[in-house]
């Protein structure tokens, strides 16, 4: 057998994906399989053993993330990872992200069996939490992973019964002792579901991810006055119930207007003291916003903040949303998705470049790992739904694409490094976020530029000037230290919209502005 002819089992991936949703199975066929919940620790326990039935070396990390590695020829490669997470919505489906963990398993069981080994190592990754429905933000494990997010912070978050990331991890015993982040990957590759019906639409087997809608999660609270709802008048009350319903409707005009790319959401709502001839003096909510640009998320975002001022200033309320989420549009490695692209195009699968609306770790591990994604179609582009479903073929077809695509990646000569493309994407991600990295994230970030950059001082000045090589350089010595970007004569060095950089002499005060995590 060679790499040419592999091909996965799809009964096999098809019995793993129904074997698995007995987890939290639920009586409408799909599966409430909740972040750190008892389900989750028994899907967990089947993954583990499964995991080791084949062979592979299982570590968890401090957020309970599992890895299971197959060694390769050339240990001192970095891995190829794929994967992808076991949690699901409350009424998900048995695909969601199941999808992605399953079929690695499947490539892992079949290369064993086929007796093949890879160059460089391969890791099969369940990351936790990505769904964010118990715990929020989602993603929240590749997100400490990728240094958006710190572990304090995330194993300090709460679900709405007070619950502590943390110490739900220790009731189900997946608090790993692995740093988050210690090891590094040189690629990530994440099959999934669509959850949307373009590809349906237009019959085709594949989805070439190529980038990923940035989205906006927050949580809000509107507050106005809790009076008898017999005897209080229209004019003189502070309902909050219907400030909230006109935020709610305004949040649809401001994302239709942003279409088609545009979407808005309102998830959950509770009502205080929910009681029936009690006028609400409270609402909770949660709100989030997505567009594939950074311009258009942006302006979503001050139109939400404008009309909820104005909202609460004509209806006598106040209004709050705090962001605990903010991730920009990304897109993803060329070199990744031109693999999977000619993955599937050497198996003869119908396939098409396409945009992700929905977030995946895979944007997360993006910033720190070249990343890319695969997509299978979903009957009807339903997702987070109990009827979720894909055929057995359009899964076995992702599976497939994957494991040619890891295998090449695995298998191929070791990249030349770019370093002036390093620099752009490292100054990018450390200066275009709303946070500053601690020492440690910076450190995994750059530690393989910071090791070149002598060999790569003359070209790079070759091609944008010596000034330029001492700028960035210094900016990550600086960041390294915990320090902020470098002065030059001229001012302040940022990466601008057009990808050039330029001098920004305001770009000194906006740095000293910014919160650092800590």
């Amino acid at each position: 057998m060679t790499r040419t002819n592999l091909r996965v089992d799809p009964d096999r991936l098809w019995a793993t994906i129904h074997e698995t949703a007995v987890f939290g199975g639920t009586p409408k066929g799909g599966v409430r399989r909740l972040a750190l919940s008892e389900e989750d620790r028994l899907v967990r326990d089947w993954f583990a053993a499964a995991v080791r039935d084949a062979g592979l070396d299982l570590a968890i990390d401090r957020m309970g993330t599992m890895y299971a590695t197959r060694p390769g020829r050339d240990m001192s490669r970095p891995p190829i990872a794929f994967g992808s997470h076991l949690d699901t919505q409350p009424t998900g489906g048995k695909f969601d992200g199941v999808l992605g963990v399953l079929a690695g398993l499947e490539v892992m069981r079949l290369l064993d069996e086929a007796g093949l080994e890879t160059e460089a190592p391969l890791v099969l990754v369940n990351w936790t939490n990505e769904e964010g429905a118990r715990f929020a933000p989602g993603m929240i494990a590749s997100g400490v992973y990728a240094g958006e997010l710190d572990l304090d912070w995330a194993l300090d978050r709460r679900d709405r019964d007070g619950i502590r990331f943390a110490d739900a991890l220790d009731a189900i015993g997946y608090r790993g002792e692995e740093p988050v982040g210690a090891r590094r990957f040189g690629a990530m590759v994440e099959l999934h579901i669509e959850q949307g019906p373009i590809l349906e639409a237009e019959r085709r087997t594949i989805g070439v991810v190529t980038a990923a809608k940035g989205s906006v999660w927050c949580d809000g609270r509107i507050v106005g006055r809790e009076s008898h709802a017999g005897s209080t008048p229209m004019a003189m009350r502070r309902d909050a119930l219907p400030a909230f319903a006109e935020l709610a409707l305004a949040l649809e005009a401001i994302a239709l207007e942003h279409g088609p790319d545009g979407v808005g959401t309102i998830g959950v709502v509770e009502a205080l003291p929910a009681s029936r001839n009690t006028i609400p003096g409270e609402i909770r909510f949660t709100l989030e916003y997505r567009h594939p640009e950074a311009g258009p998320l942006k302006a979503m975002g001050e139109a939400v903040d404008a009309v909820a001022a104005a909202i609460a200033e004509r209806r006598g309320v106040t209004i709050g949303l705090e962001r605990i989420w903010n991730q920009p549009p990304v897109h993803f490695d060329p070199r990744i998705a031109g693999a999977v692209e000619t993955a599937a195009t050497e198996l003869g699968l119908p396939n098409r470049r396409i945009t992700s609306g929905a977030g995946h770790d895979a944007v997360l591990t993006a910033a720190v790992t070249p990343t890319a994604m695969i997509f299978v179609p979903c009957r009807d582009g339903i997702s987070h739904n109990e009827t979720e479903s894909a055929t057995k073929e359009d899964c076995a077809a992702g599976a497939d694409v994957l494991l040619r695509t890891v295998v090449a990646l695995a298998n191929a000569e070791k990249p030349t490094v770019d370093w002036t493309e390093r620099v752009r994407r490292v100054i990018e991600h450390l200066y275009s976020r709303e946070r500053v990295y601690d020492r440690i994230e910076i450190l995994a970030l750059v530690d393989d530029l910071v090791r070149g950059r002598e060999a790569r001082r003359d070209e790079l000045a070759g091609r944008h000037g010596a000034d330029f090589v001492t700028v960035a350089l210094g900016h990550v010595t600086a960041a390294i230290h915990g320090k902020g970007p470098v002065p030059t004569s001229g001012g302040w060095y940022r990466l601008t919209e057009r990808d050039t950089y330029q001098v920004e002499p305001g770009f000194a005060e906006a740095w000293r502005s910014r919160r650092r995590l800590s």
